[in-house]
C-alpha cells in the first residue's frame, strides 16, 4: 500500500473540495443571511488538514495498484462527507448535531434527496444553496467516477455492465440494426 499517494491524494481532493465552500461564502455575503462565518471557518478547516496531509508527501511520485485506488475512493467519501458537513453543523441556523450534519452532508453528495431539515424555506439562503450546491457536486462526482476514475483503475464500463447483468451473458456488445 503506498500511504504517501495516498496521503497526498487525499490531501490535494480535500484542499480542492475546501474551494466548494467559496460561493456559499458569496451568497451569504450578498443576502447578509449571517451564515458566512461557518462557511469561512469550513473552508480555512478543510483547506488547512487538506494542506497538512498533502504538504509533507507533496513530492512523492508512486505507482498506484488497485488496492490503493479503492482506498482512495472510500476515504474520499468519507472525508469529503466529513468535510461538506461542516458549515452545516457550525451554522447558527439550522441547528444541527454533528450527526445529523453529516447525514445532510453525504444525502446531497450521494444525490439521494433526504433531509431532516424542518422548515427548509425558513433556512439562510447560503445553507440552501449550500445544500443544492452538494446535490449537483454528487451528480457530477458520479460522473467523474465513472469516466475518469474508474478506467483508471480498470474497471472500464464493459466490466460494470457485466457485473450488474443477471444471468450468463454473451460476450457480444449490443449494436444497432
Amino acid at each position: 500500500m503506498q500511504r504517501a499517494a495516498i496521503l497526498r491524494i487525499l490531501g490535494f481532493l480535500l484542499m480542492l473540495s475546501s474551494i466548494t465552500m467559496l460561493p456559499p461564502i458569496l451568497v451569504s455575503w450578498v443576502y447578509q443571511d449571517g451564515a458566512m462565518l461557518a462557511f469561512i471557518l469550513s473552508f480555512f478547516i478543510a483547506l488547512g488538514i487538506g494542506s497538512f496531509l498533502w504538504f509533507p508527501v507533496r513530492n512523492y511520485k508512486g505507482e498506484l495498484r488497485l488496492r490503493d485506488g479503492f482506498i482512495i475512493v472510500v476515504m474520499f467519501w468519507m472525508v469529503t462527507g466529513l468535510a461538506a458537513s461542516l458549515p452545516l453543523m457550525l451554522s447558527e441556523q439550522p441547528v444541527l448535531t454533528y450527526t445529523d450534519a453529516i447525514f445532510e452532508a453525504m444525502s446531497g453528495l450521494t444525490t439521494t434527496g433526504a433531509t431532516i431539515i424542518t422548515g427548509l424555506d425558513t433556512l439562510p439562503k447560503s445553507i440552501l444553496y449550500y445544500r443544492q450546491q452538494l446535490q449537483w457536486i454528487g451528480g457530477i462526482g458520479i460522473v467523474v467516477l465513472a469516466v475518469a476514475v474508474l478506467p483508471m483503475l480498470g474497471i472500464g464500463g464493459m466490466q460494470l455492465y457485466r457485473a450488474e447483468t443477471p444471468g450468463p451473458m454473451k460476450d457480444n456488445k449490443l449494436t444497432p440494426v
